[in-house]
């Protein structure tokens, strides 16, 4: 039976990188795109309850929706396809998506969407904000995928979060699993004022610094490796679930 990939992005439906994912999983299965409409960068998990969504059919297996890279997803599996796909596929984003900042990511909140429906779900992101090559993060994308394709039928699911350097297939180094690094955050609120004196403000900052651990995502990357990290759903912090049983809490006392 041919298996569906259901495939989206944050970068919005006309960026190259989901050009590149739409072409380079041809022949693994029927694939379905799904992407927002415009960019949506940055907008992490978020869902549109505020407005109605519409969404926009390009062709057959290629559609738009005027939301988030979430409601693509919530809106392919229930609407579009009726049913959970085989596989979601978020990307190639355009930028790391690395360490904490998978928190702000609009390609992993989609991810992360498929895997609490219950579906294998793979982020792809490319390293570099600057003009860069798809293809050997495609080639990538494909492996993959098609990894993930042949472990139909076992335990539970699995939610990757793969970076790719920005570099020709045969400078990459290899692949390793990692985990999520911790960012030094140097971000930085800038304030300036409008033609009418009114303050406005933007969210910057320099390049963000990283710190040191050989099993990071950060690390990986920046030895020209592809970094693979598996993420979970749960943020539950168990230790401390232990430690506060033993304060023994009760607001009444």
């Amino acid at each position: 039976m041919e298996k569906t990939i259901l495939i989206t992005n944050d970068d919005g439906i006309r960026a190259s990188g989901l050009e590149t994912l739409e072409s380079s999983l041809s022949g693994l299965g029927k694939i379905i795109l799904v992407a927002p409409e415009n960019e949506q960068s940055a907008t992490s998990h978020a869902i549109t309850l505020d407005r109605p969504l519409r969404i926009k059919k390009y062709s057959e297996n290629r559609y738009s929706v005027t939301g988030t890279p979430t409601d693509c997803v919530l809106l392919a599996v229930h609407g579009i396809l009726g049913s959970r796909p085989d596989l979601v596929v978020s990307g190639i984003n355009h930028g790391p998506n690395m360490g904490e900042d998978v928190t702000y990511s609009g390609t992993v909140a989609a991810a992360i969407e498929g895997n609490i429906l219950g579906i294998d779900s793979i982020a792809i992101s490319i390293t570099s904000w600057d003009p860069a090559s798809f293809e050997a993060s495609g080639k990538v994308s494909r492996y993959l995928a098609s990894r993930m394709l042949e472990r139909e039928g076992k335990h539970g699911t699995y939610l990757l979060n793969v970076n790719i350097p920005p570099l020709p297939e045969d400078k990459l180094r290899g692949l390793r699993i990692t985990k999520l690094g911790s960012r030094v955050y140097n971000d930085s609120i800038v304030k300036k004022t409008d033609p009418r004196g009114k303050d406005y403000f933007w969210i910057g900052g320099g390049e963000p610094g990283w710190n040191i651990d050989e099993k990071s995502d950060f690390t990986a990357v920046s030895n020209d490796y592809i970094s693979v990290t598996p993420l979970k759903v749960d943020m539950t912090d168990y230790k401390s679930v232990l430690e506060l049983e033993q304060w023994k809490l009760d607001w009444r006392s």
